[in-house]
């Protein structure tokens, strides 16, 4: 089933174009990679499927039984963002506020919720720690914990391993592809081609056009997958 379509849609700014003609869908249990060069509209395209940016033209169709407001999304880091003054628990608890309604507390069910997200990114003994006093990748995974508490069927994350090293980087990509596993729907800007074609299902390389969307065995047999690998093309 899927639970994002996209129809003729056209990203731009002030009315004027970067991408056009954008077609894909995102399906229940998929792990589409986005990838493409630097202003090709890989960012405004999350943010409009994230309700916050309008598209110029096309449609995009969300199905029932998923709620914008239910999309789980983790962006990329600012510095002050990165120097936030709160425990960890704070941060991940407060990916439940959509849920709160009128209620100015969060639930004890809510509360179990951010233990357990917490507990599966292996970050509770960190629970009590200042976030700005944590690495990079404890801070990704503090983030990633918080955005799993605003959703059960869809993550959507922009750069998740930016400025991450080596190590850290392949730990976030195995947490982010088991997270599939176990049934999100999975979203995810990214640079790094490799790690694309390596943990996603499907591919989606855009330009001022779409140069491909399919599963990644497509992709990796494509012209466009061959052009980019051989020309070292960088895919930011």
């Amino acid at each position: 089933m899927a639970l994002i379509e996209c129809k003729d849609v056209s990203l731009g700014y002030e009315g004027k174009p970067i991408v056009t003609g954008l077609n894909f869908e995102v399906s229940e249990g998929d792990y589409l990679c986005i990838i493409g060069e630097n202003g090709s509209g890989k960012s405004t395209l999350m943010k409009a499927l994230l309700g916050q940016k309008s598209i110029l033209s096309g449609k995009i169709t969300f199905d029932k039984s998923l709620d914008r407001k239910e999309i789980g999304y983790l962006p990329q880091q600012t510095v002050v963002q990165k120097d936030f003054p709160a425990c960890v628990r704070e941060i991940v608890l407060s990916g439940c506020l959509n849920g709160c309604g009128l209620r100015p507390f969060y639930s004890a069910a809510q509360k179990r919720l951010a233990e357990d997200n917490m507990k599966k990114l292996g970050i509770s003994d960190l629970a009590d720690k200042c976030y700005r006093e944590l690495s990079g990748g404890q801070q990704q995974r503090v983030l990633l914990a918080r955005a799993l508490c605003a959703t059960k069927k869809l993550l959507i994350l922009d750069e998740p391993v930016a400025g991450l090293d080596p190590v850290v980087t392949r730990s976030l990509y195995a947490l982010i592809k088991e997270i599939n596993e176990n049934g999100i729907t999975v979203i995810m800007v990214s640079h790094d081609m490799k790690a694309s074609v390596e943990y996603a299902s499907h591919i989606l390389h855009i330009g001022h056009t779409p140069l491909f969307f399919g599963k990644k065995s497509e992709y990796a047999e494509s012209d466009i997958s061959e052009l980019f690998t051989v020309s070292g093309g960088d895919s930011q």
